[in-house]
């Protein structure tokens, strides 16, 4: 099986390597998501250490279970051969309705066919305040809602770069 584009990659390449990862974790798929990964791949996200597609089915079940309306951006940072390094950004909320958005950097690595054979995820919350900035969001599957900012309210679209502005907490004066 093979899923290109293919290592070695150009900043083209790995920048459309991780839009598509981008537009599928967004997809909230499990099995989607887990195709872009080898039958053997290891996984390091946070605390936890895992292995195979298997795993990986069971991890994001779990993560989305957990991640309502989970909206994700992920952005090129660094590439070299077959490894590519992205930052990231997504919002979530829990089923007591509580806002969150975390932030993080992947370091990704791929086997000849194009698919991910290593990720290692570092990622940290931040609890939002109602009201406070919406996140940028890239046009497209990467687009979503938010409940509580107003009916039919959207995302704001921008290409480019993403912004990591910090939010204020829930409850603070700022």
């Amino acid at each position: 099986m093979s899923r290109p584009p293919l290592p070695p990659f150009t900043r083209e390449t790995a920048a459309q390597k991780a839009r598509m990862a981008e537009d599928a974790w967004n997809s909230r798929d499990p099995v989607r998501v887990a195709g872009a990964y080898t039958e053997d791949s290891r996984w390091r996200n946070r605390s936890e250490v895992f292995q195979g597609r298997e795993a990986i089915v069971a991890f994001l079940t779990r993560k989305w279970e957990k991640e309502q309306e989970y909206r994700l951006i992920k952005d090129l940072w660094a590439f070299d051969g077959n490894r590519i390094a992205v930052r990231f950004q997504y919002e979530w909320h829990d089923a007591a309705g509580n806002w969150f958005r975390s932030y993080g950097n992947e370091q990704w690595e791929f086997d000849e066919h194009g698919l991910m054979r290593r990720r290692e995820a570092s990622i940290n919350d931040i609890a939002i305040a109602e009201g406070s900035p919406l996140p940028l969001a890239r046009a497209g599957p990467a687009s979503g809602r938010r409940a509580g900012v107003g009916a039919g309210a959207v995302l704001a679209v921008k290409a480019g770069p993403l912004c990591f502005e910090t939010p204020p907490l829930r409850g603070s004066s700022a």
